[in-house]
């Protein structure tokens, strides 16, 4: 039994040599998801959903500090609500999943499945506004939507799938503005710092902006192919939403206004991002901030038994006060393979400790980037502990932002553009017109879509594709 399921924790494609397979090889057999019967949709396992609660956890403590407040609303949207909002109807129609029968009836008005929930939240808030004294209204929720996708691939892209989304309402366009980008830099915060993935943040093409929105705003990250992944965005609506569903509110000075709005939104694709950002050829590598098990302890029993579990369990009392800790006392295993397990689940730090460990007052520290064994005393196992922790999350980080900083390229004419794409991997920085005919010129000669246009470069320079003076820095990529 031992053999052969140290064989199994084996049985994942090299990184390199099978990306693809590689990636969908680490989710199921670290068993964070599986194939629903459904096509198109997954089951997240414990595991994998540990890590979304994680996810929650780092982004709700954030919504809070900034003043949000959690909400829930329903699945099923009329679809003449959808209808409201002309623009946003027509980007989400091929997505749309209907339900036109219920209790063995035809329904008089069919119902969408809600694709996202804009439509339904501002039915609500025409409800509740009323004056300037009722504003701001902040609110998100944590949820499932559906979309009618035609490829689909665990985490990155399924018909159904959690997210959260944030929908506020303001008194003024400045107000709005200014959350829109607030919760661009919450995201860019959570990602970048719990869980190391760098990444570019800049304004959307009109093409590529969130159906109805005024201004769309994404982080984006590129992940170890060369692939561009949109991990958040964040989108300034204005007032579109607020004159279809009629949002208003008596003003101070006596008139009635529109109130501005916003939304913004991460989902469980960022789950597919911290896998394949971090994964190596032995499973995942999670950073310790978002682990699920932060500390594994393995007992290695072969005498003197309960001595050893004693040790281990004090090992355990004295960790988990500051650190998701397990102890992984099952007699069935032995601590080879518990030890292949645990890396491939990805686990940053573990302990073993031993009868001969214990004679000289010490335990084994092994963490999970293969720098190797360390022998700590008893009296500094707290101190090691966290800084190994630190070090590992900083690693973490450093290595995808070395990745990333060293697969950004220039060009300045779409030949060179298009000579680089098939040369490298990465994000290609460009010059651009602002003009749909140029953009889209790239995209037909190369593959590669805009990503973002930079908010903090501003620079002048010819148009990659025309040639004509532009102003607007922007990204261009291969992407999922």
């Amino acid at each position: 039994m031992a053999r052969k399921d140290e064989e199994f924790v084996k049985e994942i494609p090299k990184k390199a040599e099978n990306f693809s397979e590689w990636y969908t090889s680490v989710i199921l057999k670290t068993e964070l998801a599986d194939y629903s019967p459904v096509r198109g949709c997954m089951v997240i396992r414990p595991y994998g959903y540990a890590l979304w609660e994680g996810v929650q956890e780092g982004l709700n403590r954030r919504f809070k500090a900034t003043g949000h407040m959690n909400a829930y609303f329903p699945l099923f949207i009329p679809e003449s609500f959808l209808k409201k909002e002309a623009e946003h109807v027509e980007g989400f129609a091929p997505q749309v999943a209907l339900v036109t029968r219920g209790g063995g009836e035809e329904l008089t008005e069919p119902l969408v499945v809600r694709p996202t929930s804009e439509a339904i939240i501002c039915s609500m808030y025409a409800k509740w506004i009323h004056s300037y004294r009722d504003l701001p209204v902040l609110i998100n929720q944590w949820a499932n939507v559906v979309r009618w996708e035609k490829s689909t691939r665990l985490f990155l892209r399924t018909m159904e799938f959690l997210w959260q989304e944030g929908h506020t309402a303001h008194r003024t366009r400045e107000e709005a503005e200014e959350e829109t980008m607030r919760m661009l830099m919450v995201y860019k915060d959570f990602v970048e710092n719990d869980l190391a993935i760098p990444v570019l943040t800049g304004r959307k093409t009109e093409k590529e902006k969130f159906a109805g929105a005024e201004m769309t705003y994404a982080i984006e990250a590129l992940m170890p192919d060369g692939q561009a992944l949109q991990a958040g965005t964040s989108h300034f609506l204005g007032q579109n939403f607020a004159k279809a569903f009629d949002i208003k509110f008596l003003d101070s000075d006596n008139t009635e206004k529109n109130v501005w709005q916003t939304s913004w939104g991460v989902s469980t694709r960022i789950l597919g991002a911290l896998i394949m950002t971090h994964g190596d050829d032995r499973g995942l590598a999670l950073p310790p901030k978002i682990a699920p098990v932060q500390v594994v302890i393995v007992p290695i029993v072969y005498k003197e038994k309960e001595a050893v579990i004693e040790k281990a369990k004090a090992l355990r009392d004295l960790l988990e006060k500051d650190y998701r800790v397990r102890l992984d006392d099952r007699d069935e295993y032995t601590p080879g393979w518990k030890y292949n397990e645990w890396e491939m689940r990805g686990v940053p730090l573990r302990l073993e400790v031993g009868l001969k460990d214990i004679e000289k007052g010490q335990v084994v520290m092994v963490p999970r980037d293969g720098s190797g064994k360390v022998f700590v005393p008893e009296a500094e196992i707290a101190e090691t502990a966290r800084r190994m922790l630190d070090n590992l999350q900083a690693g973490c980080l450093k290595k995808a932002k070395d990745y990333l900083d060293s697969h950004i390229f220039e060009a300045s004419t779409l030949p060179e553009l298009k000579a680089t794409l098939q040369e490298k991997k990465g994000f290609i920085k460009t010059m651009w017109c602002g003009s749909l005919e140029c953009e889209l010129k790239v995209k037909e000669e190369t593959g590669a879509t805009s990503r973002c246009i930079s908010l903090d470069e501003h620079r002048q320079g010819p148009c990659v594709t025309c040639g004509k003076p532009s102003t607007d820095t922007i990204f261009f990529a291969r992407a999922y």
